[in-house]
């Protein structure tokens, strides 16, 4: 299953967007200052509405268009097989994913408006963002395999958003996008080692007749 390619061009992307934010950041270094002493919102997760202050940089806009479109990726997969699920703690996962990444959403595109001319210019485009063929799998996936089919589809697209995340922590500018960047690597990393648990735990389980 292709995982790196989608993800090469983005992270690709990101590095070309840090390479561009270069030279502005030698033009008035005096507006992030002020920003810098983040009272107490450093350590506490952005809450939705809540606007960044003062504008981003570019690497930071690509980053958070990517993640937007990544995320609304993310709600597509798991509500296409939500109702079909038959594993309860997988049922669990999905609405999780599915709370936590509205809630990121919000977040992210409140954040958005604020980053200056050209901040929508990368658009939320899914092509990168989990394969459309992923979601024909789900679309024709039996009741009988649906879990198998969402456990390999998440498990791909959660990497890559983690894979991203981590990338945006090493080269992004703001400090609120970075540490947005922090908590969706390491939640991401913990969905996709839950989903491989849940894939070992049957893989390993006594075969039986299974229920049509």
């Amino acid at each position: 299953m292709p995982r790196a390619t989608p993800l090469a061009p983005l992270v690709a992307a990101l590095l070309l967007a840090a390479a561009c934010a270069g030279p502005s950041a030698s033009t008035p270094p005096a507006a992030p200052a002020p920003a810098a002493p983040a009272r107490s919102a450093a350590g506490a997760p952005p809450t939705a509405g809540a606007a960044a202050e003062g504008p981003l940089s570019g690497i930071d806009v690509v980053f958070l268009n990517t993640m937007v479109g990544h995320n609304e990726r993310t709600l597509q997969i798991v509500r296409l097989a939500g109702g079909r699920l038959r594993d309860d703690a997988l049922r669990t996962l999905t609405a999780a994913i599915e709370v936590t990444e509205t809630d990121e959403l919000s977040t992210m595109r409140s954040w958005l408006p604020t980053a200056g001319p050209g901040a929508g210019a990368a658009g939320h485009d899914h092509a990168g963002h989990g394969d459309d063929a992923a979601l024909d799998r789900l679309r024709t996936a039996t009741d009988a395999d649906v879990d198998q089919v969402l456990r390999e589809v998440l498990a791909d697209h959660q990497r890559a958003a983690a894979d991203l995340a981590r990338a945006q922590v090493d080269v992004g500018r703001d400090e609120r996008v970075r540490d947005l960047a922090r908590r969706i690597e390491r939640s991401r990393t913990a969905e996709v080692e839950m989903l491989q648990g849940y894939a070992a735990q049957i893989s390993s389980a006594p075969t039986g007749p299974r229920s049509s």
